[in-house]
Order: structure tokens, then sequence, then C-alpha cells
């Protein structure tokens, strides 16, 4: 069982930077891919990034390409989503969530293991 931690959340102003934390309890974390997913009120859980083990392969919503960026340290069992140019509809809480396969990367069914979220919320 792994368990996800999300960090870094919180308030911002449009245009500002966030970066968010995903780390892991256990070492073997490295093995998996990890995605990024955000929910608004009201609104389904969304896509927005994911890496392969290695962190050398990413893929991002079409909605966030271009400012947010994610990258993983291993070493430290962590996923960092970097946030630029924040916009009012990036407001949601954010989740990670791990998988094994390293495809579908869009696909909520594929990801075994979730965190619990982090909130961001960005105001106008």
């Amino acid at each position: 069982q792994v368990q996800l931690v999300e960090s870094g959340g919180g308030l911002v102003q449009a245009g500002d930077s966030l970066r968010l934390s995903c780390t892991a309890s256990e070492r073997s974390f490295s093995s998996y891919a990890v995605g990024w997913f955000r929910q608004a009120p009201g609104k389904e859980r969304e896509f927005v990034a994911a890496n392969n083990w290695s962190g050398g392969y990413a893929h991002y919503a079409d909605s966030v390409k271009g400012r947010f960026t994610i990258s993983r340290d291993n070493a430290k069992n962590t996923v960092y989503l970097q946030m630029n140019s924040l916009k009012f509809e990036d407001t949601a809480v954010y989740y990670c969530a791990a998988q094994l396969y390293g495809s579908g990367w869009s696909d909520r069914s594929v990801y075994m293991y979730w965190g619990q979220g982090t909130q961001v919320t960005v105001s106008s």
C-alpha cells in the first residue's frame, strides 16, 4: 500500500505561481508513474499532468500546457507540480495518484493509489 501526501496548496492571485508536492511513503514509489488531477466544486475530477517512473516522459492536459510542469525526485519519493501563470479557473482541489502501468495517463481508473488532496485557490 502506497500512501501519498500532497502539500503546497494555498491562496494566490491570478498570475502567481505555486509548487505542489506529492510525497510517498514507500521507496518503491520510483517504480510508479504519477499523475496530478484536480476537482473544482460541482465538477468531475479531471486530469492535469502525469509522468512516467523516471520522469523522462510527461503528458499534460491542454488547459495547462506551457504553464504547468511535472517533475520528480525519486531519491526523495516526491513528485512536483510547478504551476505558473495561475488563472482563476485553476482553482480546485489537486490530487496526486500513482499507477504501475505507465499508460492511460488521463484515465482515473488506472491509478491505484490516491492522496487526500490539497486546495489551490486563485483569486481573480
